[in-house]
This record gives C-alpha cells, structure tokens and sequence, in this order.
C-alpha cells in the first residue's frame, strides 16, 4: 500500500507484508548505517530468522518510508488476534519476544518526518492495540507514541526490564579492580576449585563446518539444568532452536558469531551464545554446569569472555535481559527498557487502555496488600 499523503512530500511510504521486507534486505543493510541502529537485533537477517521461526503464519506488517537516496525508516510488525487481558483484540506487535532482547522503529530519533510519515501509515490500518516491546531509552519507537498521544489516542508506557552493561576499552587488570576484592577473591577460588576437574581451557568459535557440532554441544548443556527440566532450554521448544540454529549459520556468515565454551579436562561445564558488532559483545543464552555450581563456571567463563573483549579492544558487554543478582557482581550500571503501546481510536481501544494500565495494575495493588509475599 502507498501512501502519498505524507508530511513531506519527498517521503514515500508502503506497508509490505512478508515478501516485501524479504524484497527490503539491500535497503535494510544501508538503512541501519543511516540510523542509530548498529546492532545485530535490528538487523533483516536477525528479523528475517524470528520471523521464520516464531511468525510463519503470522500476517507481517512493515511499514518502510523511502526518499530519494533509499530507505530511511522501517518498522516490522505482526498481525495478531487474540484475548488481551480477557478483551478479545487485534492487536499489531513488534517483530520480537523475549529471545529478542530489544525492539525499535528503525529510524533516525531526530528524523521527525520519517517518524510522521510512519504514523500516518499506521493511523490507516486497522488494529486495537500498537505494541512494541522492550523499547531502548533512545529508540525512535518512543517518539513514535508521542505522535499517536498527540493525535488523541490512548498511550502507555510499561518498564519491562533494566538491562545490565559493562563498559570495557580497558584493560583486563583495569577491569577487574572494579570489582570488589571479596569477588575476585571467590573468583581465584572457585578457578581453583574447578581445576579439580582437569585442565580449564577456554575456546572462542566464530563459525565454520564444526558450527552444527558445536551449538549441539552448547544447547546440550543448557538443557541439563533447571531451563530443561522447566522447559524454557532452546532445546525444549522447536521454534525456538529454529531461531537459534538459523541466527547462528547468519551470524557467522556475517562475522559477529562467538560461541563461547570452557571446559576442564574433557568436560565442557560453562556455554556462552554470543553476537559481537560494533564492538559490543551481547549475550543472548547461556549455560552452565550445575552440578559444578561450587566453581561457579557462570562466572568464570565470564571472566575469560571479559579478557577475550579486552584483548579485541571491545567497547561493552552487554548481558541483555533483565537484571539478576548474579549480573550486579559485575556491574552497577543497566539500561531502562519499555513496552511501548499506543490504542485504537475506538470504544475497544479504550476499554483496553484501561485494562491495561488502570484496572491491571490496580489489581497487582490489591493483591500486593493481602499476599505481601507475592510482591
């Protein structure tokens, strides 16, 4: 569908479905070197795989505004109806979940006209519910909101998680004296106590034909703890392997794959599943040996992947997900992440604001003071 009727008359807007984004993949690699989206999640390839694994039969909605030297925004949506909090819904949602880590309209946050002629296309469509997930603090999705509040409709912000991050352009010795001399302690301990086991040794692996022997040997290990037996491992669920796997063989064609491994001895007893570009290091997954949980293996495979950044002259780590007591030994410093939701200008869109951000929350307040243990 175009769309001549924008705010500025150089701009030129389609809604694409699938094959459309697929036809989008040229535009989308010059797109993101336009924008601040320098990040393997936006990438067509990283949306191209979750698409294939988790929204095959899903109608997709991408909304891609051009001018005259290319495409200049793009937002990938997916068409879906169903129950939202007990109010049956059409709702339209970012190409993500929670394998996703984070979610935006790829976009310039200054470029006001792309972001308007975004809205313009959405406003025509048909939904009762615009949601975005796991916005970042500066992702042009917000000032997508902005516009639909302005335009009188109902709005939301939801925070979803506070993203933990280690700055790094240092040194490993410069890095690990911000820590506290109890942890580093625990940490000389622990690596003692795990060389029981054998000799520790610590692999990087970017790819090639052993890729396939390789993630069966990290999923393998994933799904032997507590993530297998509560069915939440890459290996329980067969959409969700299908991602992994695929992101993987893409991401290693484009250079930004570290499958990350320690073992002692023969015994491979910590995994990382990382994605590094632009000089950032992002963990997506991980596994560890709980049976070896008195060496900590989580940690120290952290340690070696920290001095691997190091020596590649990496800017950041990035945990991704939400913060977790054990990610707070290695840093204070997390990053806000919102669920951005605008509604439909309609009876139902409003009866679903209120379900959303008036009568839930409220419900979430009344349970809180008879079952304060549950808060």
């Amino acid at each position: 569908m175009a769309n001549p009727a924008l705010p500025n008359e150089s701009l030129r807007v389609e809604v694409l479905d699938r094959a459309g984004f697929d036809a989008l993949e040229p535009a989308w690699r010059a797109l993101l070197t336009r924008t601040e989206h320098d990040a393997p999640f936006y990438s067509h390839a990283f949306l191209r795989c979750w698409l294939d694994a988790f929204a095959k039969e899903k109608p997709v909605r991408c909304i891609a505004v051009h001018d005259a030297s290319g495409l200049r925004a793009g937002l990938v949506l997916v068409e879906r109806r169903e129950g939202f909090y007990g109010l049956p819904a059409t709702l339209l949602s970012g190409a993500a979940n929670v394998h996703s880590a984070r979610f935006d309209l790829v976009a310039r946050a200054d470029d006001a006209p792309a972001i308007q002629a975004v809205w313009s296309a959405l406003a025509e469509l048909d939904w009762d519910v615009l949601e975005l997930p796991d916005v970042p603090p500066s992702g042009a999705a917000r000032s997508l909101i902005e516009l639909a509040k302005a335009a009188g409709r109902h709005t939301g912000l939801w925070e979803s998680m506070q993203t933990p991050f280690i700055p790094l352009g240092v040194s490993k010795d410069v890095l690990m004296e911000r820590l506290t001399a109890k942890f580093r302690s625990n940490l000389r301990r622990r690596r003692k106590k795990l060389a029981e086991q054998g000799e520790i040794t610590f692999e990087r692996f970017t790819g090639g034909p052993a890729l396939d022997a390789k993630l069966d040997e990290g999923f393998a290990l994933e799904a032997a703890g507590w993530k297998g037996k509560e069915g939440t491992a890459i290996s329980s669920d067969e959409a969700t392997r299908a991602f992994y796997s695929a992101l993987a063989h893409a991401s290693a064609d484009a250079g930004t794959l570290s499958l990350f491994f320690l073992r002692a001895g023969d015994r491979t007893v910590a995994f990382y599943f990382a994605l590094t570009h632009a000089g950032i290091c992002a963990l997506p997954k991980l596994g560890f040996d709980e049976s070896l949980s008195q060496a900590s293996p989580g940690h120290l495979i952290l340690e070696d992947v920290l001095a691997d950044c190091c020596d590649r002259g990496l800017r950041e780590f990035d945990f991704l997900g939400p913060n977790m007591p054990w990610k707070q030994e290695w840093t204070d410093k997390v990053r806000v992440h919102h669920w951005c939701y605008a509604f439909g200008d309609s009876l139902r869109g409003r009866a679903l604001h209120a379900a959303k951000f008036k009568v839930a929350p409220g419900v979430k307040a009344t349970l809180s003071e008879v079952w304060p243990w549950k808060r």
